[in-house]
């Protein structure tokens, strides 16, 4: 007799399954787009702990506000790791970046 697959009713793994599931192109956006995300809801968090608005952290960088905005929208995603310097000094932090061998790239090494 053969097993049955049993079906999901989940929105997110038949949308993954359908549109994203074995097309690198895509998984790399949204790669991309997630770490865009992480990064933005860390400065984010880092300066409401802090207890600044947009415009004192950008005093404490040398930027205005508006740049503040924009590096805490997940959409903007051209961080310079200067700028991450800045507001990690500024709000008692540090950056730190990882290189991270990706499974499927060794398989080529």
């Amino acid at each position: 007799m053969a097993k049955q697959s049993k079906k999901t009713t989940d929105a997110v793994k038949i949308l993954h399954n359908r549109y994203i599931k074995g097309d690198p192109k895509r998984l790399a956006s949204i790669q991309a787009e997630r770490e865009a995300a992480n990064i933005a809801g860390q400065i984010y968090d880092l300066r409401s702990q802090a207890g600044l608005t947009q415009k004192q952290l950008a005093d404490l960088v040398g930027t205005t506000q508006s740049a503040i905005c924009r590096l805490e929208d997940a959409d903007y995603g051209r961080y310079t790791l200067t700028m991450l310097n800045k507001i990690a000094a500024a709000l008692g932090s540090h950056v730190e970046v990882r290189m991270v061998a990706d499974q499927k790239a060794r398989a080529f090494v």
